[in-house]
């Protein structure tokens, strides 16, 4: 069991925000695809706020440009995992790899999905 487990309450809460902004501060700092996703949503999220659609259509609009960044987190990990285990070239290391990029992919074609619909139709 690991000894970082046995924390409750609110100093588990605390240290749960500090492991929080650590990994947002690495992927800011160590990872170009998060830090341009974030140009995006700096963009998008305010423009959300000026286009003439519903509160669902516009919490829709940011949820997605959200979901965006939570996969290029995800993906960022898995790349990183994947480093670390070995730098060596294998199959599988590179199999993992290409899922995490997919599902950003997904993640941003849902983006320009969505904003199209709710946009244009």
């Amino acid at each position: 069991m690991s000894p970082f487990k046995g924390q409750t309450g609110l100093k588990r809460i605390l240290n749960a925000a500090g492991y929080s902004l650590d990994g947002l501060r690495a992927a800011f700092t160590g990872e170009a695809a998060f830090r341009q996703l974030v140009l995006l949503n700096v963009v998008l999220i305010p423009l959300a706020f000026f286009c003439d659609v519903s509160r669902g259509e516009r919490a829709l609009l940011i949820a997605v440009c959200l979901l965006a960044l939570i996969v290029e987190l995800l993906n960022s990990a898995v790349e990183a995992a994947i480093d670390r285990i070995s730098l060596e070239q294998h199959p599988l290391s590179k199999n993992a790899k290409d899922m995490g990029s997919a599902a950003q992919f997904i993640a941003l074609s849902l983006i320009t999905v969505v904003w199209a619909t709710v946009l244009l139709g």
